[in-house]
């Protein structure tokens, strides 16, 4: 897909509530994050577009954490495409940006020409949420499943929070005069209000795996069905195109459904790596440990796989004891 010039909304996330039908959602447009994380790589297109799609995915549903939170989205499979991870790092005080990054591991002789979802095996989707230095994660696991990551998304809030959920997304390549091409993503997301529910359930769900529809009766699920309806009119460029502004794109889906729009949240590519955590995380590591990742030229290195960074240290101010006698 091509697409022209960038809109001024790009980068941002609009949550926004259907007042008519007890329906809260996001909508998210995606240009220079994804820029930010893809060119860290030389990624396949096959893997990029996954790469993609899990950011937008991220983007739309790690708007609703609260300040200084993180959420994290996790693929496992024993497909070509081993994993993907993504971060959303929730802004540190109102008013300021989120940031997102992502990355993949894959095995290039296994990939093939089918579509990306393809390039999956069977394993898990995971959503993580960390509140922070003295509270325990929560975590929700669905396995893979629809034939694409925002079903398994769906199927995930489904079955590990019983909440109705829909993403219509879309994602591709733009190509404008004078511009390298990049890939760009918009997308929304619907969510029916819950009465009382936790944020995230724990553990991992049995069974078959539930749908939105097994989840509602009566009004509620007229609205949501309605709801959806009226979304599935959205077409691939009104997502990501120029030609609406993201409160425009919402009237037209939802003008009969009382749609209100609440503070829109910027973000951008981040990563938190830094030479302390490198440390930090080799601080568990004896001298003779250190020895063995200790590289012919006598260094310790490590690489992120996040943003690329490259960390080269002297192995004898690393470890528990180089630690220990520092603070002598």
């Amino acid at each position: 897909m091509t697409i022209g010039s960038k809109p001024a909304w790009d980068d941002t996330v609009l949550p926004f509530q259907l007042d008519a039908s007890d329906i809260r959602g996001r909508l998210a447009r995606l240009d220079g994050v994804l820029d930010g994380i893809l060119k860290q790589h030389d990624y396949p297109t096959q893997v990029e577009a996954l790469v993609a799609e899990m950011a937008l995915l991220t983007a739309l549903i790690g708007q609703t954490i609260k300040l200084r939170w993180k959420l994290s989205l996790q693929v496992q499979s024993k497909g070509a495409v081993r994993m993907i991870a993504t971060d959303y790092y929730g802004p540190e005080k109102e008013g300021d940006v989120a940031r997102i990054r992502a990355y993949a591991t894959y095995d290039a002789e296994r990939l093939t020409d089918e579509e990306p979802f393809a390039q999956i095996g069977e394993g898990y989707f995971a959503i993580l949420i960390d509140q922070g230095q003295g509270m325990t994660p929560y975590q929700g696991i669905t396995p893979l499943t629809g034939g694409s990551l925002a079903k398994c998304a769906e199927a995930y809030f489904a079955q590990s929070e019983q909440l109705p959920t829909r993403f219509q997304i879309s994602f591709g390549k733009s190509i404008e005069p004078g511009v390298a091409e990049h890939w760009r993503a918009g997308g929304i997301m619907l969510q029916h209000m819950p009465k009382a529910s936790p944020l995230v359930a724990t553990g991992e769900g049995s069974g078959d795996v539930l749908a939105a529809n097994d989840l509602l009766d009566g009004d509620a699920s007229e609205n949501w069905n309605r709801a959806n309806i009226l979304l599935d009119t959205v077409e691939e460029m009104e997502l990501i195109g120029p030609q609406l502004s993201a409160g425009d794109l919402l009237l037209r889906l939802f003008h009969e459904e009382a749609p209100r729009v609440f503070d829109i949240q910027s973000v951008q590519f981040g990563c938190t790596c830094s030479e302390d955590r490198v440390r930090q995380s080799l601080s568990i590591y004896s001298a003779r440990d250190i020895g063995t990742m200790t590289t012919d030229e006598g260094r310790v290195t490590a690489d992120c796989q996040f943003c690329g960074a490259h960390y080269d240290l002297d192995p004898a101010t690393v470890g528990f004891e180089a630690e220990a006698k520092a603070r002598e």
